[in-house]
Order: C-alpha cells, then structure tokens, then sequence
C-alpha cells in the first residue's frame, strides 16, 4: 500500500510540475549503461541516467549540469519503497523530460543560458548522491552508489564535450539542489582547469532547526540518511573533520569552505521545509498544523508567529555564506518549493520580483559578473505581491520524505 502511495505521489508531482510549465521542449533519456561495471548504479541495481540538450552556436562550449530532487531515503523500508518508483530505477523513468525555466531552449524564456549545453542528471539513489557502500545485501538488493553515480556521469559527458567547456554550471532542486552544494567543489575537480566553474542550488538550502515541538528530528534524519548511504567519505573533510557526518549534509555547515562561486535560490518560507522540518506530522499529532503547511494564508496568528520566527533562524543559517560577490542568493518571501525549473517563476512577464530582478535575471548578473550586489534578501511574508505558491502535502507519502 505504501509503494502504491509513493508511486501515486511521484505521478501527482510530475502532473502538477505539468501544469506549471509554459513553454520548452521536451529531451531524450540517455541510459549510462557503462556505468554499471563500475558499480554506479541506481538503489535497484539498474544504470543511472541523465537528458541531454545540445548546445548552439556560442553556447557550444558552455555547460549546464542540473541535479533533480524528490528527498530521501534514510533506512533499508524507505529506500526499498523508492527502489520501485522513477526515484530509484531508471526503469521506471520517463522516456523524455520536459526543460523549462533556466533549462530552456528559447532565448527570450532564459536569455543567459538558452543555447547552452543543457543536462539533467536523474535520480536514483536517494542519498544527494553522496552514498558508496560497496556490499549489496542479497535480502533487499539496495544498491547505495550515488557518489559513483555522480563521478560516471560526469565522465560521460566529458567524454561528449564538455572537456572543452569554456563555462560549466553545476545546479539542482530539492535534494538536487542539496547535491549542487556538496559537490560543488568536486565537480570544479572533474572540469578542466580552465573552465569556469560555478554553482546554483534551488531549495536546497535545508537548515538544522528545532521542529515546533522542540525536537531536532531532521538532524537525527540527516544522520540516518548518511549512516544508511554510507555517505560520510564523500562529504567535504573539512566538515567532517571537525562535525559529525550527519551534520555535514546541512549546508550550513560546509558552504563557508567551498571555493567555487555559488548562488543560493531559496524562500525563506519553504514548504518542504515547513511541513518536514518545523511541523513534520509526528510533532503535531493532532494536525493542527495541516492547513497552515498546505497554505501559508490559512495559518493562525500564533502559528504564522512560528513561521516567521523560522525565517529568522534560515537567514541566520544563511550568514556562513559570507558577503563576496562570488557568492550570491536570491531568497524571497513566497510559499514555493524550487523555482528555478518553472517558466514562471525563472522568468516571466509575472515572475516573483526582488528589487526589480527575476531569479533569471539575478543568477545570470551573478555568473557573468555583471554586478557588485548578488544577494537579494526579501522582506517577510506577506510583503511580496508577485510571489507564486505551488504546495503539495508531502506527509501524505511516507518513503520519500521525514
């Protein structure tokens, strides 16, 4: 039944994501089968997977690598759920994905990266790719290779051009968006040293916060996570060297010492992070919370008190990032899970504003260094007219999230 409900969710996602995209093109699966002698392969065993757009004209020697999202899985029954569904199988995955938003083709929809190489990796191991444990236990056959997954994809593509990439942009969504920043500097080591190298994360920025019945449940799910994955030798050993793993999965922890220039996509008022991480289902036991998490307008004052306290502790969570223009964030007040893959909320004549800049508008400025002042902050909820919400309730579909 919970395999049924996953599956059930992962067709729902995909329908809503459906409804908001406005134009693109729709691109090939490539199976990495080469891989799979090398041990990189999805949670089932089966070879990862990733969708390639060819780049155009002076575009050509550009790259743009995105990571896809959708949780985690942090025990052998919840990975085991996954190892069904398009989250853990490049069985299960559709044969043609749609880009949009920064992964357009149309030069009007996403005028600084449209004729650029366009990659999507997809995935399948449900650890942020950070997972290599080498022994298969033959009683649920759960493979846990997503650092290896990472590694021969990259080789892939290098291998189809991108040896010679003049500007190469490493980003993802969710638990993609996650991966954008752990592998930041590792993917800088796989490019050429000439290549610029720079990376994006969108709603990825998952803080380590008390949930509203005090307790730091997604620290103690993190650290599941990293203990199952075996994740610990592929996080960044100046965290680990001085943090336990689990901690090291929160990008707080490890985004002061990457030396790649990063961009930082984000609500303050994320609702994966408000339904998973302040009021998971297990905390509000009488559900009091439901409907402030599936809509931040339903809230009650003393609730909405709670939120806005949340967005204080993110851009606390936020200050390691430091104040270079190499380092940039775009972080609004709207009720919206990732927005960089979205016509409408990447860039369009209603997309959300911050002093009079798209997200599009801001990453490009900041890859191309095009200004001094990267980091947009918004004021709080409900000051921004031109917010989109787009929110499903993810406590529904156990197996995926906490």
């Amino acid at each position: 039944m919970k395999s049924k409900r996953m599956r059930q969710w992962v067709n729902l996602l995909d329908f809503a994501l459906l409804l908001l995209l406005a134009q693109g093109s729709y691109v090939p699966i490539t199976i990495v089968n080469d891989a799979v002698s090398k041990g990189a392969v999805c949670l089932d065993g089966s070879p990862p997977a990733y969708h390639f757009a060819k780049g155009t004209g002076e575009g050509i020697n550009n790259w743009i690598v995105h990571i896809e999202g959708g949780g985690w899985c942090s025990d052998v029954t919840s990975c085991l759920w996954r190892k069904d569904s398009r989250l853990g199988s490049s069985k299960k995955m559709e044969e043609q994905l749609y880009f949009s938003g920064l992964l357009s083709d149309t030069e009007n929809l996403n005028p600084d990266f449209y004729n650029w190489n366009r990659v999507k990796i997809r995935y399948c191991d449900g650890g942020s790719f950070t997972g290599d444990v080498e022994k298969v236990d033959p009683g649920n056959n759960l493979h846990f290779r997503g650092a290896r997954i990472f590694v021969a994809v990259i080789d892939e593509l290098l291998a189809k051009g991108m040896k010679n990439a003049e500007n190469a942009l490493l980003s993802g969504c969710s638990a993609g968006g996650l991966a954008s920043i752990l592998h930041c500097d590792r993917f800088k080591a796989l490019l050429p040293e000439g290549t610029t190298v720079k990376c994006l994360s969108d709603a990825g920025y998952f803080v380590d916060v008390k949930d509203i019945s005090g307790a730091k449940r997604i620290e103690e799910f993190y650290g599941q996570v990293v203990e199952t994955h075996g994740s610990a030798k592929h996080l960044p050993g100046s965290c680990t060297s001085r943090l336990s793993p689990g901690l090291c999965f929160f990008p707080e922890h490890v985004i002061s010492e990457i030396d790649a220039p990063i961009f930082i996509v984000n609500t303050a008022y994320d609702p994966w992070q408000i339904q998973n991480i302040l009021a998971p289902g297990v905390a509000d036991p009488g559900g009091s919370w439901q409907s402030c998490d599936l809509d931040i307008k339903r809230c009650t004052p003393d609730q909405l008190s709670v939120v806005q306290e949340f967005r204080t502790e993110f851009l606390k969570a936020l200050s390691p990032l430091g104040k270079s223009p190499s380092r940039g964030m775009f972080i609004d007040s709207c009720y919206i899970h990732c927005q960089t893959e979205t016509q409408e909320t990447w860039f369009h004549n209603n997309a959300p504003l911050l002093s009079n800049s798209t997200i599009s508008k801001a990453v490009g400025d900041w890859f191309y260094e095009r200004s001094d002042s990267n980091q947009k902050i918004d004021c709080s909820y409900p000051c921004n007219p031109t917010c989109h919400s787009s929110v499903f309730d993810a406590r529904k579909y156990p197996g995926i999230f906490l």
